[in-house]
């Protein structure tokens, strides 16, 4: 299968074109968002000083350098990557590795800890593509500010195509995203390497002398100024997420031999130019660039800004489908754009919220500089939960002196998250509430869809009688039976499903043969051939199989019969003669409710409208018979 090649190694027996194509390719999906921060960050984190200093300058060049070192370079290219999942990375693959083979209340707050900061990834994929695409168009007011008016018209133009387009896939424009980001990396290491030419004495910023004389000078001040400063660290959570598209390796070079090199450059640049003209803080980033490659510059990064609000994009269809996969989400249509390619998919229901969204935040904050406090909040949420999670990960193995220097590092990197959330959570009032309104919403939906399907799998297994006595006693004293196979899709395994008892009851019949499908979901990415499914006889003339999937893969109940269908020949599961079974739930207030109302009612709605499980589970409609039944919570 083509997910074993995912693994963390495995490019590194590749061809070197191959391992080129691999950097190229991370060049565009992993870094476009961190790639498009030099954009606004400078700006941000400067603009409040009355009088801009050289010293005031340097420390926070120091500060924002030595941070991407720490946080990026070897927080998460260094020792988050090592913590993959079968290849896979993510926040919820991560939490599975975490929660394995641990239970009870450290379970349960490890996974509220992973849900929330899975939740606080779709304040993230709504801030990226507005804030980035406004960013590059507000390049049009230093061209000249007549131009002013139609930034955000121009903003919310890009934005529409750019998600109107997400149903033809990235398949297409995925070949041009390297490249692209390639020549943007190029002029970004060209832009600030000029400057730095001109004013040398930018680079004593390297110096973290600088870093701890600015803390020293203005503490307070410096842990407010880290609010702006995780701008520069925006996107590092890409590295973690995408890895299993481009491996370990390919992830890494990128890094230090393109990207690292060509955002110091830029950052530095643009403080060189500050040290010459400090009145250039309006937009030192374009202000770089000789009056005649303005325009080619704002052209750019347009194109740099829709690439990386396109991995956000497709990061926030990643996260949907492993939520929906892990029971976290009701089952959504998923769609895929890419014969040869299982990560190109598209959720027509995600990209429609999204796209509202956006633009609602487009229009409401107007500009780039207003969107930066409410995008911190949201980084950093999701950085400190990945850092606590590796915690409980990463020394697993280790005893000894290992394992103190390794909580000694993950203490140093934990400190420094909590010290950048906590500087957002000053910007709360300033923007920081929406993502946290996000998150909030997104995780309540998420845990009450969880528990809501556990009460369900309880009450269905109450009061229900074994499968295998009651088939055998069944098959002793027959109805009718009728040509064909029944195939009983149950999440309870070993008990008789609603679906069985209700034909009984209504129709009195029984099939010649009789299959009790259940769809489970493992914590790993993807399943191994020989893992994907296990077939039991309980009877004669009836059988219960139990089909497997990874969290990154799509269930195929078609396909996975006919699987069966070759194993094991007995079994008769000609696609004419056989029907399926489904139980399809109406939620109903109990007597004495296992749940708030509130939460009731939140869980009811989202199962009306979910996808069908005809649908999600690629069944033929026309073969189908649904048994409605009302569930009491």
């Amino acid at each position: 299968m083509t997910h074993q090649s995912h693994g963390a190694g495995a490019p590194a027996g590749h061809a070197p074109s191959s391992r080129a194509a691999l950097v190229m390719g991370a060049l565009g999906v992993v870094y476009g968002d961190i790639g498009t921060s030099p954009l606004y960050t400078l700006r941000a984190c400067l603009v409040g000083f009355a009088d801009l200093e050289p010293e005031h300058i340097l420390g926070v060049l120091s500060i924002l350098f030595w941070l991407l070192m720490l946080v990026v370079s070897f927080k998460y290219v260094t020792l988050v990557l090592r913590a993959d999942n079968r290849g896979e990375g993510g926040t919820l693959a991560l939490l599975e590795l975490a929660v394995r083979g641990r239970q009870g209340r450290a379970r349960w707050l490890l996974v509220v800890l992973g849900i929330f900061g899975a939740s606080l990834f779709y304040g993230d994929s709504m801030i990226t593509p507005a804030i980035s695409v406004l960013s590059a168009i507000e390049g049009i007011g230093v061209v000249s500010h007549t131009l002013d008016p139609w930034i955000v018209p121009l903003s919310l133009a890009v934005l529409i195509v750019l998600f109107s387009i997400q149903s033809r896939g990235t398949g297409a424009m995925g070949k041009l995203f390297g490249p692209v980001m390639g020549v943007w990396f190029g002029t970004l290491a060209l832009l600030g390497g000029w400057q730095i030419w001109q004013a040398p004495q930018v680079l004593e910023a390297l110096n973290p002398i600088w870093a701890l004389r600015f803390i020293d000078d203005f503490p307070l001040g410096s842990f407010l100024l880290l609010g702006a400063v995780v701008l520069a660290l925006t996107g590092a959570e890409a590295l973690y997420a995408d890895m299993g598209h481009f491996g370990r390796p390919a992830i890494r070079r990128a890094w230090f031999m393109m990207v690292l090199p060509a955002l110091v450059l830029c950052y530095f640049g643009q403080g060189a130019l500050l040290l010459r003209e400090p009145q250039a803080i309006r937009n030192p980033f374009f202000l770089m660039a000789p009056e005649w490659g303005l325009v080619p510059l704002v052209v750019l990064a347009t194109i740099a800004t829709v690439v990386a609000s396109q991995a956000v994009i497709s990061g926030a269809y990643s996260v949907t489908r492993q939520a929906v996969q892990l029971g976290f989400w009701p089952r959504m249509q998923i769609l895929h754009t890419s014969a040869a390619e299982k990560g190109q998919i598209y959720l027509p229901q995600v990209n429609a919220l999204l796209l509202v969204a956006v633009l609602i935040l487009v229009m409401l904050f107007q500009d780039s500089e207003s969107l930066a406090a409410a995008y911190g909040f949201a980084v950093t949420g999701t950085m400190l939960t990945t850092t606590i999670l590796a915690f409980s990960v990463l020394p697993r193995g280790s005893t000894g002196g290992m394992r103190v220097v390794w909580l000694a590092v993950l203490g140093l990197l934990l400190l420094i998250d909590i010290l950048l959330f906590g500087a957002n959570i000053f910007k709360i009032h300033e923007g920081g509430w929406l993502p946290l309104l996000v998150g909030s919403v997104v995780f309540t939906m998420m845990m009450t869809w969880r528990r809501g399907r556990q009460l369900l799998v309880q009450m269905q297994s109450r009061d229900r009688q074994p499968l295998k006595e009651f088939m055998l006693q069944l098959e002793e004293y027959p109805p009718a039976r009728v040509p064909g196979t029944a195939v009983f899709m149950t999440m309870n395994p070993g008990v008789v499903p609603a679906a069985l008892l209700h034909n009984l009851k209504h129709n009195k019949v029984l099939h010649e043969q009789v299959l009790f499908l259940t769809i489970n979901v493992a914590d790993v990415p993807y399943m191994a051939e020989d893992e994907h499914f296990e077939l039991q006889r309980i009877s004669p003339s009836c059988w219960q199989v139990e089909v497997r999937y990874g969290f990154k893969e799509d269930p195929d109940v078609p396909d996975a019969l006919r699987r069966v269908a070759e194993a094991y020949p007995e079994v008769d599961l000609d696609a004419m003669r056989t029907s399926f079974y489904l139980s399809r739930q109406t939620v109903v207030p109990a007597r004495r409710p296992s749940m708030q109302r509130w939460r009731r009612g939140l869980f009811a709605f989202m199962a009306r409208n979910g996808t069908r499980s005809t649908k999600f589970f690629k069944i033929p409609p026309n073969r189908v018979v649904e048994m409605g039944m009302q569930v009491e919570l």
